[in-house]
């Protein structure tokens, strides 16, 4: 702040300015107001309520609306690589719950086939988990340890096994520890009511938390919802563009249908195009092309 800047500044409830050793210190929320202190601030708080509320409804706008810098997958942490969103080309390793993409994995096999050795995780070097029952051992010691992955884990097979309250309880407890799957799983059965009541406002919380932290998917279906039930099509476009952006298909479809209706401008629908293309290569590498061309052939 410029030494004109700090003289001007004041607290909004007694007007004291910020001099000497006099510090203000900003609304916790929207940034807007300053106080010299506590007692201030909450004297303060019933005529600031309203101009805080707006402005942090403005500032989570523009927060959701920003685009990722990557989707929730991230890249593979041995080649570095943007991760691809098909499911086929990418596998969570039991052992140490990361993420890695089929080309590496397929590597890694070749090179110990070569040397013939024990196969091994191409990232922690631990020897492979084979058995069911000693991945949900290692994913029990994982969560003791709090790794929001394992948490997430566990909350996914017992969603799949309908257990949906214990579901909720772990997938709470990852997405806490700001695990973007997790929020996007709370989305579903908030939407869907296993577990907990159905509570759309929840649910469409949680897609937004996801979708802040680069998962298309979610995004899509906020797109989705404020398209086709909201009829909140600006909203919508935004939504689908950013999600089109990080290679989601299903997104840059319902952009085409949005231009033919009138929605989409052929200027928007060029530049989703050409970024949804940038995405799906930056994921594509020869290693990966190989992996991909094996999983075809047995």
């Amino acid at each position: 702040m410029s030494a004109d800047n700090k003289a001007d500044a004041c607290c909004a409830a007694c007007g004291m300015k910020e001099v000497d050793d006099i510090k203000l210190k900003n609304c916790n929320a929207c940034f807007l107001a300053k106080y010299c202190g506590v007692e201030c601030q909450k004297n303060h708080r019933k005529q600031h309520k309203k101009e805080c509320k707006e402005r942090m409804a403005e500032l989570r706008e523009e927060l959701l609306f920003k685009q990722p810098e990557s989707s929730h997958l991230g890249d593979c942490p041995i080649c570095f690589l943007p991760m691809s969103l098909d499911k086929d080309e990418y596998t969570l390793l039991p052992c140490c719950c990361v993420v890695i993409c089929g080309g590496c994995i397929y590597a890694n096999q070749m090179k110990d086939e070569t040397s013939r050795r024990d196969p091994r995780c191409p990232f922690c070097r631990e020897p492979y988990i084979t058995s069911p029952a000693e991945a949900d051992r290692n994913l029990l010691k994982r969560i003791k340890a709090g790794d929001r992955v394992a948490f997430r884990q566990k909350g996914c097979q017992a969603r799949e096994e309908q257990n949906y309250s214990v579901a909720v309880y772990l997938l709470k407890k990852a997405a806490r520890m700001g695990d973007v799957e997790a929020h996007n799983q709370l989305g579903e059965l908030y939407h869907n009511g296993q577990g907990v009541e159905r509570d759309m406002k929840k649910a469409v919380h949680h897609w937004e938390e996801a979708a802040i932290g680069g998962h298309p998917g979610a995004r899509f279906v906020l797109g989705a919802n404020d398209a086709f039930y909201g009829s909140k099509f600006n909203r919508a476009v935004k939504h689908f563009i950013i999600a089109a952006s990080e290679g989601h298909d299903d997104a840059l479809e319902q952009l085409k249908e949005l231009y033919k209706n009138g929605k989409v401008t052929k200027g928007e629908l060029a530049a989703a195009l050409r970024a949804h293309q940038a995405a799906v290569d930056s994921t594509k590498s020869s290693q990966r092309e190989a992996a991909a061309h094996a999983t075809r052939i047995f």
